[in-house]
């Protein structure tokens, strides 16, 4: 058996195969992975400081790719960054909050008579992404646009009831809404 050179340890591939790397290698295959995504001076020391820790406080000859990711993005956690060694990073949600007053506004002119068809295409635009959430914004705006109010008033607040009953109605008339929430604020 060769001997292994003092600045190595052996990484254990998932597919059962075992390679000899330096700290340095460790740190150029990594960086070349993430690209421009993180600063590679920081990246090379994150790398050597985590082969530092497995070969001499553990005192490890050999350590699974597994091992050495988590213990990197550990490392790196600490220094504000969120990586996923174990996992794909969750996707963020985008924000498919419909705002209520822009619709009370393209329906201007006829007020109420375009407003509720429009509401429910914007309930099944949001459908169509298939959230947990359904958002809805600018409510209070809306209310007052539609009643024609400058004042909030109990003419308001009927409005106001029937927009959230009509949005709760089209929802569970949907096919596609797959027990998601609604919020309309």
């Amino acid at each position: 058996m060769i001997a292994l050179h003092s600045d190595h340890l052996i990484f254990q591939l998932t597919n059962g195969e075992s390679v000899p790397c330096s700290a340095e290698m460790i740190s150029i295959e990594i960086a070349g992975n993430a690209g421009e995504l993180l600063d590679n001076e920081l990246l090379r020391h994150a790398a050597a400081s985590v082969f530092h820790y497995f070969k001499c406080e553990l005192e490890r000859q050999t350590v699974t790719v597994g091992e050495f990711a988590l213990a990197l993005e550990k490392v790196l956690r600490g220094f504000g960054l969120t990586l996923y060694a174990d996992e794909p990073p969750p996707l963020p949600e985008a924000d498919l909050a419909a705002d209520l007053r822009h619709l009370a506004c393209d329906s201007a002119a006829s007020l109420e008579l375009f407003f509720f068809p429009r509401l429910r295409d914007a309930l099944r635009a949001q459908l169509r992404q298939s959230p947990r959430v359904l958002h809805f914004r600018g409510l209070r705006g809306c209310v007052k646009k539609l009643a024609g109010a400058r004042r909030w008033s109990a003419r308001c607040e009927q409005m106001q009831e029937q927009i959230v009953g009509y949005l709760r109605e089209c929802l569970t008339a949907e096919p596609e809404q797959k027990r998601c929430a609604l919020v309309v604020e």
